[in-house]
């Protein structure tokens, strides 16, 4: 599986959150990724059963 998340905007996003985090263990990423990757194919899933070729919002 490609990776999907980009490690460097995880970072900012830890850093610029309330919470302060700057750091990542080295399985956090490939875990996001998972979870991104189920989140997208359940979208597409969703999509698929209302007749439709494209992923909206609304299948998330």
């Amino acid at each position: 599986m490609p990776t999907i998340v980009v490690r460097t905007q995880v970072k900012d996003i830890l850093k610029e959150s309330e919470y302060k985090v700057e750091n990542m263990s080295a399985d956090f990423m490939d875990k996001l990724d998972e979870k991104v990757h189920a989140v997208i194919l359940e979208a597409a899933k969703r999509a698929k059963e209302n007749g439709r070729r494209t992923v909206m919002s609304k299948d998330l």
